[in-house]
């Protein structure tokens, strides 16, 4: 410190922290809960995830769209811990990364910010929450697809295919392990079943069925990416699959 001189330039500074209010607002923006108003946003998921976990939670988060929305929605405050793989397409990391940070840290509230192509993957270590005895939190985003891929897809000009997902009721499948269970359907259902899973003592899950059509948007948009996705319209419409594109225009431009 002795050897460096004071610089009172600030513009750097200034800049960034708007460029980051005017992006904080837009993000914020798309995390509405409209009652009644179906499916729910998983912005607006993660948003309730953050504003009711305890200072010091421990997160973890699925690869794909559960890792977008962590990033974006769940506050950092120098006491919170994000574990993650953040390694493309290795699946399935958050539940064993939510046992292994509640058994190391068994005085911390743990959630698990789980895809359902994850949670899937893994189902046998709902068995482990209940025989350890781990109060870890399943917070299932259910949008019966692996998403992330279809956005891929999307943005490559491809018609998605192979992505679908025959999913089980994960809440039943939670109850019949000894886990607390719980299903909102609707926006206004999401903070109170979220809330009674984090005060309940020991393991919950929470399995919220979201929009398979939600976009989440890059920070910046490649000219390589609008061909691809126009491509994607294009061979949408010609291949008898118009209605999903009145859904993505439903989910994204009109909330």
């Amino acid at each position: 410190m002795p050897k460096l001189n004071d610089n009172a330039f600030d513009e750097h500074l200034k800049a960034s922290l708007e460029h980051y209010r005017k992006a904080r607002k837009g993000l914020d923006e798309l995390a509405i809960g409209d009652s009644g108003k179906k499916p729910i946003h998983p912005q607006y998921v993660a948003r309730v995830i953050d504003e009711l976990a305890a200072k010091d939670a421990v997160f973890s988060c699925d690869v794909g769209t559960p890792t977008i929305w962590t990033a974006r929605y769940l506050t950092m405050n120098g006491s919170r811990r994000i574990l993650g793989s953040f390694n493309h397409g290795s699946m399935a990391n958050a539940l064993p990364q939510a046992i292994g940070a509640q058994v190391s840290h068994p005085g911390r509230q743990v959630i698990s910010l789980s895809g359902d192509g994850g949670i899937a993957m893994l189902l046998g270590d709902l068995l482990s929450l209940h025989q350890l005895k781990l109060p870890v939190k399943v917070i299932v985003f259910k949008n019966d697809a692996l998403a992330f891929v279809e956005l891929e897809m999307k943005a490559a000009g491809i018609v998605d295919f192979g992505t679908d997902l025959q999913n089980p009721n994960f809440a039943n499948l939670a109850a019949s392990a000894g886990l607390l269970d719980s299903e909102p359907k609707r926006p206004e259902q999401v903070r109170p079943m979220i809330t009674e899973a984090l005060r309940h003592d020991g393991p919950a899950l929470v399995e919220v069925l979201v929009n398979r059509q939600e976009l989440s948007m890059p920070p910046t948009i490649t000219l390589e990416q609008v061909k691809g996705f126009s491509l994607f319209m294009l061979k949408a419409v010609l291949s008898g699959r118009g209605d999903e594109i009145v859904d993505l225009a439903k989910t994204n431009l009109f909330r």
